[in-house]
């Protein structure tokens, strides 16, 4: 991996960690394209890389990600997803670098994003809208047990606690503020047991891409957070349901 891949890759996980269209499932893809050799590096990077983008949102929301009991609900919300990583992630590794499945899981949660929203715009007279820090712990858990989905590639975090959130009525501001909040011991637990099981296997000289990378992430996830925000006072999240299906059909036509 060089220094120029570690950029490119960077930039992706910043831009596309907290749109609900899987940032592992681009950086595979990306890394596909880029030709770069499957090696430790590149999976600890394509983990470890996420630091960068959780760094921004503890930046962002350290108000309300330090309050004691947000800490609570994120979690009780962790709890499915520990879980799921330490019981099903052994037996699926092995799929986890597949272009083909990336492209499949696009297309697949691209057609629920908007079947949800419309089935969420039709009852939106009923829906709650209540701020992140006002969650139930009903509901923390319940997005927790969506958030589980994510780790088959091209399933996206956020997406799946969007998609699972819609479907009880809550808001999206609701939604998108848990899911940045959400990610902090999601993806710190992730980085860290990929450190403590491959450092042995990692040189000096591969910590520098991905320590690249990593601020990368961070300086651009700072940008989409925001951006995010001020987009769903407005919108919903059907275009990123349609750009889910059309790059997944293209990566199809491409890849078979």
């Amino acid at each position: 991996m060089t220094t120029l891949h570690a950029i490119i890759l960077g930039f992706i996980e910043g831009l596309t960690e907290f749109l609900p269209i899987s940032s592992t499932g681009h950086m595979i893809i990306v890394s596909h394209f880029l030709r770069i050799q499957e090696s430790v590096t590149l999976t600890t990077f394509e983990i470890v890389v996420q630091l960068g983008a959780i760094l921004a949102v503890v930046v962002t929301y350290y108000k309300k990600l330090f309050n004691q009991e947000m800490i609570l609900k994120l979690s009780i919300a962790f709890v499915p997803t520990g879980i799921v990583g330490v019981l099903v992630f052994p037996y699926i590794k092995h799929l986890l670098g597949s272009p083909l499945l990336v492209a499949s899981t696009l297309i697949i949660g691209g057609i629920i994003i908007l079947l949800v929203e419309r089935k969420y715009e039709k009852e939106k007279n009923t829906r709650e809208t209540t701020e992140a820090y006002n969650v139930s712990y009903k509901h923390a858990f319940l997005l927790g047990v969506f958030q589980a989905l994510a780790i088959i590639p091209g399933v996206s975090r956020s997406g799946a606690i969007i998609i699972g959130g819609l479907s009880m009525k809550l808001s999206r501001k609701l939604l998108t503020e848990f899911a940045f909040l959400l990610a902090v011991p999601t993806m710190m637990a992730a980085a860290l047991y990929t450190i403590l099981k491959k450092h042995d296997e990692l040189s000096f000289s591969s910590l520098f891409p991905i320590i690249i990378g990593t601020i990368v992430s961070f300086i651009v996830a700072m940008f989409v957070i925001r951006f995010v925000l001020h987009y769903i006072r407005t919108h919903t999240f059907n275009i990123f349901g349609w750009y889910r299906i059309v790059l997944g059909i293209i990566l199809l036509i491409i890849l078979l």
